[in-house]
């Protein structure tokens, strides 16, 4: 009896023991070739819309609860959706130029998520730091999470990452020629 009893107490022990360690946070890789990044952004007279396509991804969990994540955006690959023929050519060249994204010499985009909170069932609150330019700066935006698909719609101040160009806040008497500051991101990941 005193045997069976010592056998059941460390059972117990070692149970909850193994019980209670930390479940493992599983990352799990996108799947770039079928993810979409598409931009917006907006200027006085209208907006441009495009793509940039994402090098490598992944997305940390805790059973099914989104824990974390980390992203490296082709700046190289910025393409414009809405123009043809030389206009698209030639926004694609502004855009990759000093000007704006520099891809010549800052080729990749990095967001690091640093905190992410639930806020009901698939939806979250993400913070992370986005890198442009090799200047990191933090951003907030809404991830939902469906199966091995998430969504996120991000805006992103490009005067906080020094792309000045045709700003409002930055140069006067700009009329029609001005730029907004914040531009869009429709991110649709597959993992």
């Amino acid at each position: 009896m005193k045997k069976g009893v010592f056998s059941l107490a460390l059972a117990l022990v070692f149970g909850v023991a193994t019980a209670t360690e930390p479940v493992a946070e599983e990352k799990k890789e996108v799947k770039t070739e079928t993810s979409t990044i598409t931009w917006k952004a907006y200027k006085v007279t209208g907006s441009h819309t495009g793509t940039v396509n994402l090098k490598s991804g992944t997305l940390a969990f805790d059973g099914d609860k989104l824990t974390g994540g980390e992203f490296v955006v082709d700046m190289t690959t910025l393409v414009a959706t809405d123009l043809e023929g030389e206009s698209k050519g030639k926004l694609e060249g502004h855009l990759k130029s000093e000007d704006f994204f520099s891809t010549e010499k800052n080729t990749e985009a990095t967001l690091v998520f640093t905190s992410v909170e639930a806020k009901g069932k698939n939806a979250y609150e993400v913070t992370g730091d986005l890198t442009i330019k090799g200047i990191t700066k933090p951003v907030t935006f809404d991830v939902s999470v469906y199966g091995s698909k998430a969504t996120a719609s991000v805006k992103v101040d490009r005067t906080a990452y020094d792309i000045k160009y045709g700003s409002g806040n930055f140069f006067e008497n700009l009329g029609d020629k001005t730029i907004y500051d914040e531009f869009d991101l429709v991110v649709d990941l597959e993992f």
